[in-house]
């Protein structure tokens, strides 16, 4: 009984703690959709601070990361194939497997360890130092002045990140296939347009939104909740990107099942 006790106690604080997410992400797209119709602006240079940090800062470490992956794909995919005498192939299961899978996925893990960690830190510094209380004895809302324009950025961002993470891929593996596949450059790129669908891409960009908004919910609930003092800052931006990581890989699958069935229909 002790054992079904355990678990039970699991799966409630599981869900209470994806109502948590759910609530927090339901005011933050409140605040950014609803609220600027009613006079309440969204804080537009907030907004744009938080996207150039999420975002462009990003883009040097992203695309070494993406294009030496595209790089490993080329050469995992070209072990087998040329088995086939396949090897022409290369071209289209690194633009598929990119576009479909792992430009999403990488840039979601990334951004989470630069920007998910940095808005739990952020906001949990900000409890402990009771400025979400002062700013809530000033009557104003903290999700709507420090959540939403860091939801609007990773909105943005998070599908604009991932196109890039998807070129980087393509190019990654073209280095290969000019190497080694007796591709010409342009030939390259060219067979790996052909290989995809509008489709894919748009699969991509729906599960990239998905992760945006995920990991914003984390790291700023995550930061909401932090009591204590500076250990418990540490602690929560720990758990915002543990968290975060696992609750993408579970969105993923989700949306990766979802499309899987729909395009068998």
């Amino acid at each position: 009984m002790e054992f079904f006790s355990k678990v039970g106690a699991s799966v409630e604080e599981s869900l209470g703690y994806v109502g948590e997410l759910t609530t927090l992400a339901g005011q933050a797209a409140y605040f950014t959709f609803v609220a600027p119709l009613r006079g309440k602006p969204v804080r537009f240079q907030r907004a744009v601070s938080q996207a150039m940090e999420a975002g462009v800062r990003a883009l040097p470490i992203l695309s070494l990361i993406t294009f030496f992956i595209g790089l490993i794909l080329a050469l995992q995919a070209a072990y087998e194939l040329r088995r086939f005498g396949a090897i022409s192939f290369v071209a289209n299961a690194v633009a598929l497997s990119m576009t479909r899978e792992l430009g999403p996925l990488i840039t979601a893990v990334i951004v989470i360890g630069r920007s998910g960690s940095a808005f739990a830190a952020e906001l949990g510094t900000m409890k402990v130092s009771e400025e979400i209380d002062a700013l809530e004895t000033m009557a104003i809302n903290p999700v709507g002045f420090l959540v939403a324009p860091k939801f609007v950025a990773m909105l943005i961002m998070l599908p604009c990140l991932t196109i890039w993470a998807n070129f980087m891929g393509i190019l990654g593996g073209s280095l290969f296939g000019v190497a080694q596949a007796d591709f010409t450059f342009w030939r390259y790129i060219l067979a790996s347009l052909d290989a995809l669908f509008l489709r894919d891409v748009i699969t991509g960009l729906v599960k990239s939104v998905m992760f945006g908004a995920t990991i914003t919910a984390v790291g700023c609930l995550e930061g909401l909740k932090t009591t204590g003092g500076a250990e418990q800052v540490g602690r929560s931006t720990t758990r915002a990107v543990v968290m975060s990581i696992f609750l993408v890989i579970l969105v993923d699958l989700v949306f990766t099942m979802l499309f899987y069935f729909l395009g068998e229909h």
